[in-house]
């Protein structure tokens, strides 16, 4: 009874070590639509077809259990009232598969590396206390005893997170000696879990950290590899290479290329390490060895703990090279194609902080950037060993289009600021009708409404992305959206004057009702919009771009809150202009209105210049966001968007006869009053007094 229940006791403990590894509760939200499919469309046998049941309450969670044949369990989460995965343990490895005794008795799991089986296992005649005792035993030279059974196992989350943990303990326990023969074998483990088909798997892994322990494992790996020949390929796997060489300080300057596959169809992406020559002098005169590894696709999954957004992901663009050098060299000169040769992908060279778990920019220096082709100055340490570059996706960093903007938005301003001068002075001498009023009114506010914005811009270019300014850019992008949609609004208003003038007969309206409407339309519509955005995004974390304090494209379409209705409005506004022409071409409406008329006249030139402009300008906006788009289209944008102040000062303000006449009248009467003032100061009266007083 006795021999029994310890029988019993052990196997539930070997149940829990087996599957320690495989269960986790933690979560992770994905974007809706996430398929259970294999990227060939197949269900995976991993996996199950059923989601949860019952009602789907927001942030629920749940959790079945794994296809036969797996341990684990599929996690799901309730995102927008519909199931969705969240986290899979699914596997089918065990240290059974990989190794067993003649009597076919249970091994160790890899989760528990280091406790000793005896202690597990009292059937066993010989005991394997952990890992490296079993690959010692039946493969030391090589480790292809557990190549063919990882290889031949589905790549399930599960699955992936067991071989990173193996592979974790292998760099550990195995890394005294490393041939050429080992490291061959390790990475063909290792290019299993990087193959493009497996890499949809790895957001599923609890262990966030999963892809940083093995570009840890493998770096760790590679350290004590032996290269017995001048220049050597070691290892040439579709997802991982591994190339060596010997170096010492009479060793002209050396590099090494790689050409990989990000997928099986794709063009091949190069990649070059080289190290100065100033860098080999520092080296003993004995050999020592340079060593650098390749991933094309571990860019893709490598995940940073410090970013507390989860929404502003870093894009790796090229290869992923991780080198291990002689302590002595500090170094580098790496080169690196881009992925995306979008002319609108800026690079950014950094390099993989091992302890802090992200990129750091601090690591590297871009030399250069021309066309698709970076090369960066890093600097190698103990904790970064590995570098890439990073893309911001349509950002632009073109030095003209920067000197563009800069120059615009200067004369933008100063063109703004000139404008609401000029209304000042003329203001009294321009408002003689309601409609002359409103209109004036439109313009002061269209100004306001655009120099407010643009101060926001200027804002807001000063602050990026990153976690510790997302509220501050969060406030930017709803002060300039808001601002911009009132420019627009402004602009309707204005158009909607016109059709009042013309359809009501100019039929007297009181002036505080047209302001109350002016500003309802003006600001009141714009203030809804831009609080509706905010609003319904932000807790999604969809509100603001990844690269720029600016409504969000690539997620949410946020930016279509600005887009849609100012391209609206100025369909809107055009259908006006052309009502306005359609009526001037009928029989004058009567002479005691004459005045009215030529207002109406003037406000729908204005509009028909201004509508046209502001139309163009953000027209071209939204073709700049289509990937790929000419650099012609970004330098049109630029320049229109840059300049839109200078246009309402030269067609809202100067090219009014109106106000040009009341800017000479003004200047008539100040030239009249100072020439007033000298003959008084100079006539006899004034200077017989001067005399007296003097006297």
């Amino acid at each position: 009874m006795k021999m029994k229940s310890q029988a019993t006791m052990i196997c539930c403990l070997m149940f829990f070590l087996s599957t320690e590894c495989s269960h986790y509760r933690s979560k992770i939200h994905l974007k809706a639509g996430d398929k259970l499919q294999s990227p060939e469309g197949k269900p995976k046998t991993g996996r199950i077809q059923e989601k949860c049941h019952g009602p789907c309450i927001s942030s629920s969670n749940c959790s079945q259990p794994c296809a036969k044949d797996f341990r684990g369990e599929i996690g799901f989460t309730c995102n927008q009232k519909k199931w969705q995965k969240s986290t899979e343990t699914c596997t089918s490895l065990s240290v059974e598969k990989l190794f067993k005794d003649s009597t076919g008795a249970s091994r160790l799991s890899v989760a528990a590396a280091s406790i000793p089986l005896h202690i597990l296992d009292f059937r066993a005649p010989e005991n394997i206390e952990n890992v490296a005792q079993g690959i010692r035993k039946n493969c030391p030279l090589d480790y292809a005893c557990i190549i063919d059974v990882v290889k031949s196992s589905e790549t399930t989350s599960g699955n992936i997170a067991f071989i990173v943990e193996l592979l974790k303990n292998i760099s550990t326990d195995l890394s005294d000696d490393v041939t050429r023969e080992k490291m061959k074998s390790y990475s063909e483990v290792a290019n299993h879990i990087l193959d493009t088909a497996a890499i949809s798997n790895w957001v599923f892994i609890p262990n966030k950290n999963a892809s940083s322990d093995l570009l840890q494992s493998v770096n760790l790996f590679a350290r004590h590899l032996h290269i017995h020949n001048k220049s050597e390929n070691i290892v040439n796997e579709l997802f991982i290479q591994t190339k060596g060489f010997h170096i010492n300080h009479n060793t002209s300057e050396k590099s090494l290329s790689f050409s990989m596959s990000t997928n099986n169809t794709t063009e091949d992406i190069l990649g070059m390490v080289q190290i100065p020559r100033q860098e080999l002098r520092k080296l003993w005169p004995n050999a020592s060895r340079a060593i650098s590894i390749a991933f094309p696709t571990l860019g893709a999954i490598l995940r940073e703990a410090h970013l507390q957004n989860v929404s502003l992901p870093r894009p790796v663009n090229g290869l992923v090279l991780s080198v291990v050098l002689p302590e002595k060299l500090q170094e580098i000169v790496l080169t690196f194609e881009k992925i995306n040769k979008s002319r609108n992908a800026r690079a950014q060279c950094v390099g993989w902080h091992s302890k802090k778990r992200r990129w750091d920019e601090k690591a590297c220096q871009m030399i250069s950037d021309i066309k698709n082709e970076v090369k960066c100055r890093c600097n190698y340490t103990s904790t970064v060993m590995s570098f890439s570059i990073l893309m911001s996706p349509k950002s632009m960093t073109d030095k003209v289009l920067d000197y563009i903007t800069c120059v615009g938005l200067s004369v933008s301003i100063l063109s703004l600021v000139l404008c609401l001068i000029i209304e000042a002075t003329v203001w009294s001498r321009v408002v003689v009708t309601e409609i002359s009023y409103m209109r004036h009114v439109c313009i002061v506010n269209i100004a306001v409404s655009l120099l407010t914005a643009n101060v926001w811009f200027i804002i807001g270019s000063n602050f990026n992305t990153k976690a510790q300014d997302h509220n501050v850019c969060v406030a930017v992008i709803f002060f300039s959206h808001f601002f911009y949609l009132s420019l627009f609004f402004w602009m309707l208003f204005k158009a909607l004057l016109i059709i009042y003038g013309i359809l009501v007969i100019f039929r007297r309206m009181m002036k505080s009702r047209m302001m109350v409407i002016g500003f309802a339309i003006g600001y009141g519509c714009p203030l809804i919009i831009a609080v509706t955005t905010v609003a319904i995004t932000e807790p999604k974390n969809g509100y603001m771009r990844l690269e720029a304090c600016w409504l969000n494209w690539d997620n949410t379409k946020a930016l279509l809150a600005f887009a849609i209705p100012a391209l609206v409005i100025v369909a809107v506004n055009l259908i006006v202009v052309l009502v306005v022409a359609i009526n001037t071409q009928r029989p004058s409406i009567g002479s005691s209105k004459s005045q009215d008329v030529a207002i109406i006249m003037r406000i729908s030139k204005n509009v028909a210049i201004l509508t046209p402009l502001l139309g163009l300008t953000w027209g071209f906006g939204i073709a700049t966001l289509i990937e790929g788009t000419s650099l012609t289209f970004h330098i049109i944008f630029a320049l229109l968007n840059a300049f839109q102040g200078f246009f309402i000062l030269l067609f809202g303000t100067i090219m009014d006869h109106k106000i040009r006449d009341a800017l000479r009248m003004r200047m008539s009467s100040l030239k009249g009053k100072s020439r007033a003032a000298e003959n008084a100061s100079l006539s006899p009266t004034n200077g017989s007094k001067l005399m007296n007083r003097q006297g």
